[in-house]
């Protein structure tokens, strides 16, 4: 079983930085995994990658040292297992309303006594039936990391008995929705997402878990250590491509080159 990075940063209480690749070529995911990255972000939840492929993209990734986090869509508990025999070391659960359904995310993404994982194997986790089950158990429970994401309103009212659930390493604010589901779609400065930041983080330091969070910059990532978060998240593929592409507009447009944008 291949050990987590991230699992040991945390024990150590270090920060964790996770970054998000979208697209899905596989020398993006060696190409971060050999720079250090403690973590890629594959999200399966909003993008149309496929189990088969998230697999070659994880494969990628064991190039370098960085571990690859996994989201799947909410109640995807089946695909969850599939994800993390495919070589995912950690799971990125949304939209987790309740301390029952963070037990339950616990109870796939681990194997017995800590939950009800299935085992098979003969794929990249165990790697291919070349550890004896024994060890396998219990590294694949050790290394293996769960961070739930908090992201309802609604959630957020049971966020202390979610933290208290065994088996979860982090609590995640997702702001993005919880900013829509709050009726203040992308003010992520407003009271009530700093109220959310607030009780996160008390529930987590109550019961002894990591908090975190997407952070847009290397100024905020400082105030939110400063608040306690370990687990952050900057940036994806995308967004860089975007932006490299505004830079040559705005660099190129006054030179007399036009662009035709739809």
């Amino acid at each position: 079983m291949r050990p987590s990075k991230i699992k040991a940063k945390l024990r150590r209480q270090e920060p964790v930085l996770v970054t998000t690749l979208h697209l899905v070529d596989p020398s993006l995911y060696e190409l971060a995994s050999l720079m250090g990255f403690d973590g890629l972000w594959m999200d399966l939840e909003h993008h149309a990658t496929s189990v088969e492929t998230a697999a070659t993209l994880m494969r990628a990734a064991r190039v370098g040292t960085a571990d690859v986090m996994v989201r799947p869509a909410k109640g995807e508990f089946m695909r969850l297992g599939r994800l993390l025999e495919a070589g995912a070391q950690g799971i990125l659960y949304p939209r987790c309303d309740n301390a029952a359904e963070a037990r339950e995310v616990v109870a796939w993404s681990k194997f017995a006594p800590l939950g009800r994982r299935g085992c098979d194997g003969a794929n990249a986790d165990m790697p291919y039936g070349l550890h004896p089950v024994d060890r396998y158990i219990v590294e694949a429970n050790e290394q293996t990391f769960v961070v739930v994401q908090i992201e309802d309103p609604a959630a957020l009212e049971h966020v202390e008995e979610i933290a208290e659930v065994d088996g979860v390493d982090v609590l995640f604010l997702g702001p993005g929705d919880f900013t829509i589901l709050s009726g203040i779609p992308g003010q992520f400065s407003h009271p009530a997402v700093t109220d959310a930041i607030h009780r996160i983080a008390v529930a987590a330091q109550r019961a002894g878990k990591v908090w975190g969070m997407p952070s847009p910059s290397a100024e905020r990532t400082r105030e939110l250590l400063a608040q306690g978060a370990r687990f952050i998240t900057h940036a994806s593929d995308i967004m860089m491509v975007k932006n490299a592409l505004d830079a040559i507009r705005r660099g190129f447009g006054p030179l007399g080159f036009t662009f035709d944008a739809t």
